[in-house]
């Protein structure tokens, strides 16, 4: 009978005690082998169907010799995250009235350094605002005087470029 009572006894010590109970098992690693660090890959470059391009001036109406503020800001609209140029180099700001088209950012750019950026799905970013000085611009004018282009309630419209991606829609301002 006492060694019953000892078994039961064991018994009940080993289910409270529990041994091994929450250790962490320690792989055996043969000290000859070497581990190699995986290095994460990254993110495939952004798609069409992930970006979305917005234009944006600081008002909608300007006064006589206010210069508009122009930026853009990209939205990834997929479901995965992506790598993206955004850099100056990768942007162009474009300005028509009508068919007309009145100024590039990319008509005198001068240098422009490459950025990249890794968007999340809906996450939104926003570049720094350029001001326009409300002249026509070409490649051939920037070492000249440009004519102003006239406001007294003249429309127009800003389409924003990132690459070889576009805004679907410009952003229209008028100047007075």
């Amino acid at each position: 009978m006492l060694g019953g009572l000892l078994a039961l006894v064991v018994v009940i010590v080993l289910i409270i005690v529990r041994p091994g109970f929450g250790e962490t098992a320690q792989p055996e690693v043969d000290e000859d082998e070497t581990v190699e660090m995986v290095e994460a890959a990254p993110p495939p470059p952004c798609t069409a169907s992930q970006i979305k391009l917005t234009a944006h001036t600081d008002a909608l109406r300007y006064n006589p010799g206010e210069p508009p503020q122009l930026w853009l800001e990209v939205e990834n609209v997929g479901f995965a995250e992506c790598e993206l140029q955004v850099g100056a180099i990768a942007q162009e700001y474009v300005i028509t009235s009508g068919d007309d088209r009145i100024w590039s950012s990319r008509d005198c750019q001068v240098g422009g350094e490459p950025a990249t950026v890794v968007l999340r799905p809906g996450e939104t970013q926003g570049t720094a605002s350029i001001a326009w000085d409300r002249t026509r611009s070409s490649e051939t004018t920037c070492d000249e005087a440009r004519p102003i282009m006239p406001g007294g309630g003249a429309s127009y419209h800003l389409r924003v470029f990132l690459g070889d991606f576009q805004s679907e829609e410009t952003r229209q301002f008028i100047l007075n």
